[in-house]
């Protein structure tokens, strides 16, 4: 047997989960490159763009604890990514009314203005995931939770 068709005849991975976490890694990388181009446009990054929409969605004012706890990249510093975002007239903190030891974080006017801005553009990150269904999405963020679930 030449070596051509004996390398044609073994598997590229030994199992479905190493090929699955080779593909989560590829998979990574082409989406964050994708979503990088699009956040650049409006000078933010991926963490940023995760701590302004949770402060969008809060009614009340949330905590560095309580921004922590929500974001997506548990790895992040949320404290320096605020700062940051401070510093962009973004998001505003005050002293907590309940304890002051807790900065209370809120999303300034102007941060609301950015997010709704893009919120006029979401159909580009749409375009990113063009070939899956809505369901097939929802399936696709069930999984990913469940794996990182499986390896906290």
């Amino acid at each position: 047997m030449s070596i051509e068709k004996d390398i044609h005849q073994t598997k590229p991975f030994i199992n479905e989960y190493l090929k699955a976490v080779v593909n989560i890694q590829y998979t990574h990388s082409w989406v964050v490159g994708h979503v990088k181009d699009l956040l650049n446009e409006f000078n933010i990054t991926p963490q940023q763009y995760n701590i302004l929409r949770i402060l969008r969605g809060s009614k009340i004012p949330v905590s560095i604890g309580d921004i922590r706890q929500r974001m997506l990249d548990k790895m992040s510093d949320a404290s320096r990514i605020v700062e940051r975002l401070i510093a962009k007239g973004l998001v505003t903190k005050a002293e907590s009314a309940k304890d002051r030891r807790l900065v209370d974080i809120m999303i300034s006017e102007k941060g609301k203005e950015l997010l709704n801005e893009m919120d006029e553009i979401t159909y580009r990150f749409n375009n990113v995931f063009s070939n899956l269904t809505q369901k097939e999405a929802a399936t696709l963020n069930n999984l990913l939770d469940k794996f990182r679930a499986s390896n906290d």
